[in-house]
């Protein structure tokens, strides 16, 4: 059994919860810029102290309204400042967050609170507020709802005024490492959602241990980030943690559609994002430049990135004339995809989904390093990342410290250590049925090479195995695939049958530009180009290309593109835009048996 543990650089502290990640901030830099906010066309700091005075001032109001120690409170709002600020809020409180993502139906609002037992709700808008009313009824136990947008926060922190500081500092100081910090269910890509019960330790132990190993990330000049993944998500949660804890300067935008103007204005030196968002910085820029007329020169400039980076990798000498166009490059276009990301991006970190290393390299050039990670909610999101010191672009890193992994014969990924959740909240076999003593079953497949970096390879669940016995890894050719700018989506499928097949879904936003770029009308329908042969022409392009990775026998030989999207409004998409495969295959059992119901006599596959 491979297995790679790395030990904790950072003495544990089994009295220490959440808050005392703000207490010591306050204490090394109070006058720091710890967060910024929107104000006209600029951004407006506030201080580390001026952030705990506000969330001290919050929590007294939460204690007005008679929340008591360990009382859970349901969230639902936008990636906004004032998210952290509820967050730390409610642990000064002595309270437990239940976070819901903003964009939840309204039966799955009911199934958080009611689940979870929350006795209050905050919600953001109006429109978050008319869902919850929808399902009222059947949340009985929710005493208070209280809207931001109405200005309930402000009318909580009036008439929190007369509590005692020393009240706010009792109650703060109740949690220990091992109690309930935030109880989060999963986006429920398999099944109905399930609670995962996180403890103060797991995130002050995994912040800590993660601030020393991306040092140079988070302690740069003047270190700052952009937050535009939702804050409901563990990934961005951490990192808002991380953050406080090691004074990084944080901003946020909640409407992706403005992130280029709100990154050219805020200037982060990394981001953190999903490998979506730099397929579609990519596929925008390489479509901008074919409108242009520039499409070529922009192809040839990607070209010579990802060959420079894969020369520098693997340690070899660049030649002279990669590096007169590398530089030439540079200039044309590299530096103008840099000023478009703010021109100070030196790192992102990604995760959710394998980046590619097509993407790494691309970026890598661009001056921008991106640490791939892995990590799940059961895991408080990062199990391993690259460091700025030791990466391999392509894997996920190595093992953080205070975190081990192993793998089990099948290949299944297992972590046990600091960042590990307690358990499912009140179901003890689902929890039972997830560990092997204290190392948890992620469902995960992948591999470690000699110098413990970990590649995924696959989900366990979602292995296909054909009529013919092989067992195909649909990841290693959707993600190839999903890279083309026309692309939206696209689930592999052929378990038990004769041979591998697709589903495609085209990218609304994309499509117009590619259309018009090819001479196209850009205003066609997606039912109209679902049909159209340029359109099917340029996926088999994609399709052929994913299918150069891969043995014949696990190649795609029939795809349909469907003439509708999948979303997270459809059903089909979690909220941080992982397919809901079982869902996918379910609702469109009719088009998977149609691409089925004709012998395939010749194949899709190029032998270009």
């Amino acid at each position: 059994m491979v297995q790679f543990e790395v030990p904790a650089i950072v003495p544990a502290d089994p009295t220490a919860n959440c808050t005392d990640l703000l207490v010591e901030r306050v204490k090394a830099t109070p006058n720091r810029a710890l967060f910024a906010v929107p104000d006209g066309d600029g951004w407006r700091d506030i201080s580390a102290a001026d952030f705990q005075k506000q969330v001290i001032a919050l929590a007294k109001g939460l204690v007005a309204a008679g929340i008591e120690p360990g009382d859970k409170i349901g969230f639902v709002a936008r990636t906004t400042y004032d998210w952290t600020l509820v967050d730390f809020a409610i642990f000064y409180a002595g309270a437990v967050m239940v976070p819901i993502y903003e964009t939840s139906s309204p039966a799955q609002i009911s199934w958080n609170l009611s689940d979870s037992g929350a006795v209050a709700c905050i919600v953001e808008s109006a429109d978050h507020a008319a869902r919850l009313e929808e399902v009222r009824d059947d949340v009985p136990q929710v005493r208070s709802v209280w809207e931001m947008h109405k200005g309930d926060l402000d009318t909580l922190v009036s008439d929190g005024a007369s509590i005692d500081d020393a009240e706010i500092e009792r109650r703060r100081n109740i949690a220990n490492g091992s109690d309930i910090a935030t109880l989060i269910y999963t986006s429920g890509s398999t099944g109905r959602p399930k609670g995962c019960v996180l403890t103060h330790s797991n995130f002050v132990e995994l912040v800590r241990n993660s601030a020393k190993a991306l040092d140079d990330v988070v302690s740069m000049p003047g270190a700052s980030t952009l937050l535009f993944i939702t804050t409901a998500h563990i990934f961005a949660r951490f990192i808002s943690m991380l953050d406080i804890h090691a004074g990084v300067k944080t901003g946020h935008q909640p409407d992706t559609k403005q992130l280029l103007p709100a990154l050219g204005s805020f200037k982060p030196t990394f981001l953190l994002a999903v490998p979506r968002v730099f397929e579609k910085v990519y596929n925008s820029a390489e479509q901008k430049a074919e409108a242009g007329g520039k499409g070529k020169i922009f192809r040839a400039a990607a070209q010579t990135a990802i060959e420079h980076s894969k020369l520098q990798a693997e340690g070899k000498k660049v030649p002279f004339g990669t590096k007169v166009k590398f530089a030439l490059f540079n200039r044309l276009v590299y530096g103008k995809l840099r000023e478009a990301m703010g021109g100070n991006v030196v790192y992102a970190v990604s995760g959710s989904a394998p980046l590619g290393p097509r993407l790494g390299h691309f970026f890598h050039s661009l001056g921008v390093t991106i640490l791939e990670g892995y990590g799940l909610t059961e895991t408080t999101a990062p199990a391993t990342v690259n460091l700025s010191t030791k990466s391999k672009i392509g894997t996920v890193g190595p093992v953080l410290p205070g975190v081990g992994i192993r793998l089990a014969e099948d290949g299944e990924i297992e972590v046990r250590g600091i960042n590990v959740f307690k358990e499912y909240w009140r179901n003890p076999e689902a929890t039972a049925a997830v560990f092997d003593d204290d190392w948890f079953k992620t469902g995960d497949i992948g591999t470690f090479d000699d110098e413990g970096f970990l590649t995924i390879t696959g989900r366990k669940k979602e292995i296909i195995v054909t009529a013919g016995g092989k067992n195909v890894a649909p990841a290693a050719l959707e993600d190839p695939i999903r890279s083309n700018p026309i692309v939206g989506q696209v689930v592999v499928v052929g378990d038990q049958k004769p041979f591998i097949s697709a589903l495609v879904t085209l990218d609304s936003e994309m499509l117009p530009t590619w259309l018009a770029n090819n001479g196209l009308p850009a205003d066609m329908s997606l039912e109209d180009a679902a049909k159209n042969d340029a359109v099917r022409a340029e996926v088999q392009r994609a399709i052929d290309s994913a299918n150069a990775f891969v043995s014949r026998a696990e190649s795609i030989r029939k795809f349909t593109i469907l003439a509708t999207e999948w979303t997270e409004a459809s059903g089909h998409l979690t909220p941080k835009m992982s397919i809901k495969r079982n869902v996918i295959l379910d609702d469109f059992a009719g088009e998977i048996e149609e691409i089925y119901a004709v012998p395939v006599s010749t194949t899709n596959v190029s032998l270009s």
